[in-house]
């Protein structure tokens, strides 16, 4: 089932108990919430799941990343312990003890190795973490632990967001059926590349650890990696999936296309999500790169056009100023002819062959719509890709002049 807001502004009260279904599980999965100085969720897989994930390229890792990152290399994992409101980075040795308390004491109240328990952080940068409150959060979570409880835990984690993002699915592969939880945050510093803010996938598909690792990786590239709010890339984005065996299913050991279909549905889902609820933002925007002659070049392209602060205040201020995205493009770095781009709003042509063909007036009714799609036609190849972002409103500014991230 897609659970995707078509149309969601922010300050919009979101009548969750109404969007998402209380009675998702994910078999052998159990989780647990609580609130205190920071929110604290705890998933827990009642036997060691395959792992794989995907984190930050930014050079500053907080000290949970760096932990994580670490301890999936093994291949297995059997629980996450995740908080919000201080993203614990920054914080030099002492971060990097706390991470590995935290960890330390899951695996001692779950009595499970502790290199199978992972942690994640998100909020803050550069204050410590309350160590006090983390370690009594712990001891509620891990009396707490149930089956249910997913929309509570997609809310906790949330920092800036304005609605929870979780997409629940099952697939069937032979005459096995198998379900896939996502949710995941982030509404700003949302420029990933290797992940999102944060993400978490849970199914209980038996699948080998390589396969899996291919495959996560491969779709956090074409969805994930292809969303844009701001340009920013944080200290903490990590994405992980895990995937505990119970449906029962004969191990794979490559991927199957039924499984590759539903992570894909459920990652992109999520990232729509995400830049649905960008900081301050009024208007989703779809842009569409068609005839590239390579998909990096393709990604290149709509990456620039995604993060220009003249080409997102022109959507915002509804003005067809197709002039600032030909400007975009000439300065991706990608070369082309400039006589041989088209350029569309939906379906109605503003730029034929590098010329205008003076539709302004019907441009700017179409830039009213709350989603907008930007179609760039190169004709220098067959490669094509598709890569969501938001417009830039004053709204963002105000947000992040008072927030401190």
């Amino acid at each position: 089932m897609s659970l995707v807001p078509v149309e969601v502004e922010r300050n919009t009260s979101i009548a969750v108990e109404e969007m998402y279904d209380k009675k998702i599980n994910i078999p052998g999965f159990l989780v647990s919430t609580t609130k205190a100085t920071v929110n604290m969720v705890l998933i827990y897989s009642e036997k060691p799941a395959t792992v794989a994930g995907t984190f930050t390229c930014n050079q500053v890792k907080a000290a949970p990343v760096k932990l994580t990152k670490k301890r999936i290399k093994s291949g297995l994992a059997q629980a996450i312990i995740i908080n919000s409101g201080n993203a614990n980075a920054c914080t030099g040795r002492q971060g990097e003890k706390d991470a590995k308390e935290m960890t330390a004491l899951v695996a001692k109240g779950l009595k499970i190795p502790e290199k199978y328990t992972l942690v994640c952080s998100t909020g803050i940068i550069g204050e410590p973490l309350p160590m006090g409150d983390i370690r009594n959060g712990i001891k509620k979570l891990l009396s707490s632990l149930k089956p249910v409880g997913w929309e509570e835990a997609a809310k906790a984690i949330m920092t800036t967001d304005t609605f929870p993002k979780i997409v629940f699915k099952k697939g069937k592969i032979n005459d096995t059926v198998f379900s896939l939880l996502g949710f995941a945050k982030g509404a700003g510093m949302i420029m990933p590349n290797m992940a999102t803010m944060l993400a978490f996938f849970l199914t209980d598909i038996a699948i080998a650890h390589k396969p899996l690792s291919v495959i996560f990786k491969k779709i956090v590239s074409q969805t994930f990696n292809r969303i844009s709010v701001d340009g920013d890339t944080s200290t903490n984005d990590t994405a992980l999936i895990l995937a505990n065996g119970y449906a029962k299913n004969r191990i794979l050991e490559k991927v199957h296309p039924v499984f590759e279909e539903c992570l894909f549905e459920v990652a992109s889902e999520l990232a729509k999500m995400i830049v649905m609820d960008g900081e301050g933002a009024s208007k989703f925007i779809t842009i569409e790169i068609h005839g590239a002659p390579s998909i990096k070049a393709a990604e290149k392209i709509a990456s620039t056009l995604a993060n220009s602060l003249l080409v997102k205040t022109a959507i915002y201020g509804g003005d067809p100023n197709w002039g600032r995205i030909m400007a975009a493009i000439g300065r991706s770095g990608i070369k082309f002819d400039p006589k041989k781009i088209d350029i569309y709003f939906g379906n109605l042509c503003l730029v034929k062959s590098g010329i205008g063909q003076g539709k302004e007036d019907e441009a700017k009714k179409y830039l009213t719509q709350k989603e907008i799609n930007i179609k760039i036609y190169f004709h220098r190849g067959n490669k094509t890709i598709t890569w969501y972002a938001c417009d830039l409103t004053p709204e963002y500014v105000k947000l992040n002049a008072y927030y401190r991230t």
